[in-house]
């Protein structure tokens, strides 16, 4: 996941292109804080924020740094598609001046146009282009938001948060949605998050299709519900994770499973934080009374809201398996250290009595009898076995050790 402030967000610095910090030799101290400061350090994790903004600075796209400097190339990918009942037609858009003074083809219904990239100058083209508001167009550069949604005249401004599984790994990034009443307009955090549309691609050229024979609305309904269907292999990597550490919990609880255990709970908190907005968008997107959102429309958003209800319920389900499975861990080490002090206390107390005769038999003084019997030796034997056969059947009989014994 790349960080909220970019290369394109620069703060002014001093003279010389650095901050101006204090020389750590300056004083006797200086070298003991600058040994220290390369110790490596352990960072907190944080809660992105929107950024960087500075106190007093003008709101909307155009004050942002770089709004008038093209992007560096295959910095910023866009797509078009535009189809209709009997056509379609997907192309990139290598030249986005020509694109924008090209006319839109007659017989295309619904277009829509996918920037995968952040750049201020892109943004900033297409707002000029389409004339939405300086102020969305700014929270669709400054990432992330809160997922919303936020009517507008002319359109809807929708902030949503996609869930990715990428090679094993999992990423998250924003996406902002201009809603139009036959275009819509999608922004992607991440410049390669555009593979994540494949499937809604495939449907749009499938001639017959639902969506073929949808307007914007049912686009949009296709892209929120694309983006809930992310969530679920995530949350379901979660689900078989906490299994399999409760296999290890049962088999052998280590140390590190208690770390393992409070990171899975910790990015479960993470993800209910991030999808709990998005199901308040997505019942807000359904209950607006917006013109463009037809009846059909807002039944199938009622259904993504069920999903993403669903989703959270999942994880909440998996969050409490995650706090039982760690009083479980916690349950395992302390039975297990109750055993090996229960394992220790019986050998002990099978050689008090041993360590008593042997004291006693060792003892200097003169007249003691029992040391001149011929079998004396054999005798102190005799009494050592028979007393550690008696303890070990006493502890058996109690359940004390052995399987398949109930404690007495």
């Amino acid at each position: 996941m790349r960080p909220g402030p970019t290369k394109n967000d620069k703060r002014s610095l001093p003279p010389g292109g650095t901050p101006d910090l204090q020389d750590a030799t300056s004083d006797p101290r200086g070298k003991a804080r600058s040994a220290r400061s390369d110790r490596p350090k352990r960072r907190r994790r944080r809660v992105r924020l929107p950024g960087p903004t500075f106190p007093g600075s003008p709101a909307g796209i155009e004050s942002t740094p770089l709004v008038d400097v093209p992007p560096e190339p295959g910095a910023v990918s866009i797509s078009c598609v535009d189809y209709g009942p009997d056509r379609a037609s997907a192309f990139d858009v290598p030249d986005l001046e020509a694109f924008l003074s090209r006319p839109r083809p007659e017989w295309s219904a619904v277009r829509w146009v996918n920037v995968a990239g952040l750049h201020p100058q892109v943004i900033n083209r297409f707002r000029q282009a389409y004339g939405f508001h300086t102020l969305a167009a700014e929270d669709a550069l400054k990432v992330p938001q809160r997922p919303r949604v936020e009517p507008y005249p002319d359109f809807q401004f929708i902030v949503a948060s996609m869930f990715r599984q990428v090679d094993g790994k999992f990423t998250s990034g924003q996406v902002s949605v201009f809603f139009y009443g036959n275009m819509l307009l999608t922004f992607q955090e991440e410049p390669d998050g555009a593979e994540a549309w494949s499937t809604i691609r495939q449907r749009i050229q499938a001639s017959g299709s639902t969506l073929r024979q949808g307007d914007a609305g049912f686009l949009l309904y296709s892209i929120l519900d694309a983006l809930i269907d992310h969530i679920f292999p995530v949350v379901e990597h979660y689900g078989d994770l906490l299994e399999t550490l409760e296999d290890r919990i049962i088999e052998e609880p280590t140390t590190a499973l208690s770390g393992e255990l409070h990171s899975v709970r910790r990015k479960l908190l993470e993800l209910r934080r991030m999808i709990w907005p998005i199901r308040l968008m997505i019942h807000d997107l359904q209950s607006s009374d917006s013109p463009n959102l037809s009846s059909t429309v807002r039944t199938y958003l009622r259904d993504v809201h069920e999903h993403s209800v669903q989703l959270i319920d999942v994880i909440e389900t998996y969050r409490d398996m995650a706090s039982g499975m760690i009083e479980l861990y916690l349950s395992a080490v302390s039975y297990r250290m109750n055993e090996v002090m229960k394992v220790l206390t019986i050998i002990a107390t099978i050689f008090i009595p041993i360590t008593f005769l042997a004291g006693v038999f060792g003892m200097n003084f003169k007249v003691m009898p029992e040391l001149n019997w011929e079998w004396g030796y054999a005798l102190f034997w005799l009494i050592c076995i028979v007393t550690v056969v008696g303890l070990i059947r006493f502890f058996r009989r109690k359940g004390w050790i052995g399987e398949g014994q109930v404690s007495k």
